[in-house]
């Protein structure tokens, strides 16, 4: 009489398995919802050019039981586009240390420029975190650029930002208009 085959086992189960054998600390990660740069601006209260000057690990609150760490990052401020009612001038930003905690990883020391959202603490303490917009300034395009300045937060209640239309856009509008009649 022939065997009957062996019930495969379930994946849910496995992953199940493998998730309980894991070591603790692993599989803890830092998730965010993708965003338009104007919704991640809107919803920041600062947004800022800046280079870094230099990173410190420093406790993440006085209590000495507390064992958090946070990087703090000296910056050098270039221009503010958003946040002036709420701070003059940023000299630190601080961040998670670990990225499981959405902790930011930013080049020191360099020449390199990044725009850099954030949020204000009640202590005045400005934190940034991978959720924010944090991008290296040679990455955004002209028009991102240019939207930093003019557009982006004063057009906060809309869901994003679209470019208003070129003349050719909108004769080729017009002539397309005038074709259906």
């Amino acid at each position: 009489m022939p065997r009957s085959p062996r019930p495969a086992p379930s994946w849910a189960l496995l992953l199940r398995l493998l998730a309980l054998l894991r070591p603790p600390g692993l599989g803890e990660a830092c998730s965010c919802a993708p965003a338009h740069p104007q919704q991640h601006v809107c919803h920041s209260a600062l947004a800022i050019r800046a280079k870094i000057s230099s990173e410190k690990v420093v406790p993440a609150s006085a209590d000495p039981a507390d064992p958090q760490k946070m990087i703090r990052y000296e910056i050098k401020q270039i221009k503010m586009f958003k946040g002036f009612e709420k701070v003059n001038d940023i000299q630190y930003i601080y961040t998670p240390f670990d990225s499981s905690l959405c902790g930011v990883k930013l080049e020191a020391n360099s020449q390199k420029q990044y725009l850099l959202t954030g949020q204000i603490l009640s202590d005045g303490k400005v934190f940034v975190h991978l959720c924010n917009y944090i991008e290296p300034w040679e990455n955004l395009s002209f028009l991102q650029r240019e939207s930093l300045n003019h557009h982006y937060h004063l057009n906060c209640g809309c869901q994003e930002f679209l470019p208003k239309k070129t003349k050719k856009n909108g004769k080729r509008k017009r002539k397309e208009e005038e074709e259906k009649k």
